[in-house]
């Protein structure tokens, strides 16, 4: 690592101007920091072959994606640093676009360094910035925007269905039908433009209306509905955010430490032990979700300290996208006992009254636990999952209803259906919906009447420039900036 930051902080590549930084043939360390079996360090850039010549011993470049064992010198002393594989990818057939060359060699410290040393002696070699290689490959046309996004989500993946989105949007499913939609704005576009060059000997008849206005109304309704679950995408990208909630001493943190397989928080058998917010996080089938313990909620409270507590476990709701309501078993047979002429659906009423949050439970998906059960109480209800914290019954039956609450939530991506994960293509979409909805009002609005082609077209340019923006065809350096800054150096 010292290495890195020496060569990467070096004044002698820091003040190249940007152009030239960029024709420079960069180098870096792709595979993990520290120790290990083996390391890649991967060279990118029209004068990569320079190292196959220098340090691996090579009069030409070799056969392309072959791997070939060598000994790797030290161009200026030429003492052996190590042996290993290495392997030749020229452009424009490789990751960034451009000649590649990797170099798998020992994991060792000293070795990773005395490579990277070696190579930053080489005429026009500089270490990588972090992402730099991505970013060649965006600017060589190798990866759009959202295949770089999904690469960057790829790489943070933590579950096996984040990592299945990020990998179908890396592959670039998503991007294919974006461009779909663009194509289709550009065709639409296109008829209304020759009526523009034709000028007064051309007119928009009623036939061609009808088939522009029902073709942009068809993008118009699948840009809808692929906003509407966009959501979903957003939210496993993200994490599934849980909040475990229930009146004091029904046992939340002890649900909270099952799930979470170790003791997150403390458990006593004094109320009101939780006193403020516990997040963890956990991968539930495949599924991320971040998992929320709170305090117990009670009417009233004489602790200042617990009534923090309670007012923040009710601030979580404005946040959840699931909510797990914890009941007392034992408690609930008690009521059943002196209620027998009421339902379970009585008795939820007036414990969430209690916790004072029937009226926010509305929207949200929820799934009710009796806990305790271990205590000789008997629940058969079809909308509760009876369970005991205490020997662990009933829990696989809680994870399996949580397992299917969360794929209504997130849903399961698809090539035929992937899903949008970031913000930033929401914004998008949003902007080109809008221009879509002005054309087709502005078509309708003036159906008897001369219509202006020019506004029309205008308003179809300006629907194609967002999904312009949406897949890296226009962008900016402040954009690439954002969407670059945490890749990790040698990506």
């Amino acid at each position: 690592m010292h290495v890195l930051r020496k060569l990467l902080y070096c004044p002698k590549f820091i003040s190249l101007p940007l152009h030239q930084r960029y024709k420079s043939t960069i180098f870096a360390l792709s595979s993990g920091q520290g120790k290990c079996g083996v390391s890649i360090i991967r060279i990118s850039g029209s004068n990569a072959k320079a190292a196959l010549e220098s340090m691996a011993g090579f009069s030409k470049p070799p056969q392309p994606r072959y791997a070939f064992l060598r000994s790797l010198r030290n161009p200026q002393s030429g003492v052996i640093i190590d042996k290993g594989l290495v392997l030749w990818f020229p452009g424009p057939r490789s990751f960034t676009g451009e000649d590649t060359c990797e170099f798998q060699i020992h994991g060792g410290l000293a070795v990773v360094n005395g490579i990277l040393e070696s190579l930053s002696t080489i005429n026009s070699y500089r270490i990588a910035e972090p992402g730099e290689f991505t970013k060649r490959a965006f600017e060589n046309g190798v990866l759009d925007l959202t295949e770089v996004e999904g690469l960057a989500d790829l790489l943070n993946a933590e579950t096996e269905i984040q990592r299945k989105q990020a990998f179908l949007q890396a592959q670039g499913f998503l991007s294919k039908l974006y461009y779909k939609w663009k194509d289709g704005i550009s065709q639409n576009l296109a008829h209304l433009e020759a009526l523009i060059d034709f000028g007064e000997t051309e007119e928009l008849d009623s036939s061609q209306e009808k088939e522009i206005f029902n073709s942009v109304t068809k993008l118009k309704n699948e840009i809808a509905t692929h906003l509407l679950h966009g959501r979903k995408g957003e939210t496993l990208r993200h994490g599934i955010k849980t909040v475990i909630l229930g009146q004091p001493n029904v046992g939340k943190s002890s649900l909270l430490n099952l799930l979470y397989g170790r003791p997150a928080a403390i458990v006593t058998p004094i109320s009101g032990t939780t006193r403020d917010v516990l997040e963890v996080r956990l991968d539930i089938s495949g599924y991320p979700m971040i998992l929320v313990d709170t305090a117990g909620i009670r009417e009233s409270s004489p602790d200042p300290i617990e009534r923090e507590g309670i007012k923040r476990a009710k601030q979580q709701l404005d946040e959840a996208d699931l909510i797990i309501i914890v009941m007392d078993a034992v408690e609930f047979c008690h009521w059943k006992t002196k209620n027998q002429n009421l339902t379970f659906d009585d008795y939820l009423k007036q414990y969430l009254m209690k916790l004072g949050i029937e009226n926010e439970l509305a929207s949200k998906p929820k799934i009710f636990v009796m806990n305790k059960i271990d205590l000789n109480a008997v629940v058969i209800e079809e909308t509760v999952v009876p369970i005991s914290c205490q020997t662990r019954k009933g829990i696989e039956d809680l994870i399996g209803q949580i397992t299917q609450t969360l794929k209504i939530i997130c849903g399961e991506p698809s090539k035929e259906h992937p899903s949008m994960s970031n913000a930033r293509h929401r914004q998008h979409l949003e902007d080109c919906l809008s221009e879509l909805n002005k054309f087709l009002v502005r078509i309708k609005c003036n159906s008897n009447e001369e219509i202006d082609v020019v506004i029309l077209a205008e308003h179809l340019r300006r629907a194609s420039r967002h999904l312009g923006k949406l897949v890296g065809t226009i962008t900016t350096d402040q954009l690439l900036d954002i969407i670059f800054k945490d890749f990790c150096i040698g990506k």
